[in-house]
């Protein structure tokens, strides 16, 4: 399938190993010194770009968590021309740490992953020159990102900003009963520089 330029520069400004080492520097109380890791893979590949994303603290590199997928895909009807869908994986064990093992993500099946609906972001695009873009993700409904693993119901608020130079994630977990944000960007958005580019994995 033929990406539109915009589709194809939020595959490339997503793919890649990432930190927030300068923010977690100037403000530890706040923020945990994070490597994040978004890989391309192969899975819908026919209509969309996929990347497999998960991280972990700076002190505990072997031991990555929130393993989950992102297909970027183009919407040939909603106004907004971009959507970021996310899944979850059946058996998040089965994959974890496999933004470092090769062998893993050239393994993944579309069976082992659960769509979220309620979890989509739908993507303004601002165009800074000529080829480069500044994206926003947002969600696209009302309804909670909310989803069951292991017997127990999580809530999430998801959302993001990306550049060429910088990503800016604003993820909180969301106690389901109060409403009231737990975890993640609590004072604002973990900001992230890209520290290794992985644009060159996207199958072709």
């Amino acid at each position: 399938m033929n990406f539109s330029p915009e589709l194809a520069a939020l595959g490339r400004y997503l793919a890649g190993e990432f930190d927030n080492r300068q923010q977690a520097l100037a403000e530890p109380i706040w923020y945990v010194h994070l490597r994040l890791w978004l890989r391309p893979t192969s899975l819908f590949r026919e209509d969309s770009l996929t990347l497999f994303a998960e991280q972990a603290s700076i002190v505990n590199l072997e031991q990555p968590y929130r393993p989950r997928l992102l297909r970027l895909r183009q919407s040939q009807t909603h106004p907004l021309p971009l959507r970021v869908e996310h899944y979850m994986f059946k058996d998040l064990d089965a994959v974890r740490g496999a933004s470092s093992k090769p062998e893993l993500l050239r393994q993944l099946t579309p069976e082992q992953v659960e769509f979220l609906p309620s979890c989509t972001l739908n993507v303004e695009i601002e165009r800074l020159d000529r080829d480069r873009f500044k994206f926003k993700a947002s969600p696209a409904s009302e309804k909670p990102c909310r989803f069951t693993y292991g017997g127990q119901t999580y809530q999430v608020s998801l959302g993001f900003e990306v550049t060429p130079d910088e990503l800016k994630t604003h993820d909180k977990g969301i106690d389901p009963t109060t409403g009231q944000a737990i975890w993640g960007a609590l004072m604002g958005p973990y900001r992230f520089v890209k520290r290794q580019d992985f644009s060159a994995e996207f199958p072709v």
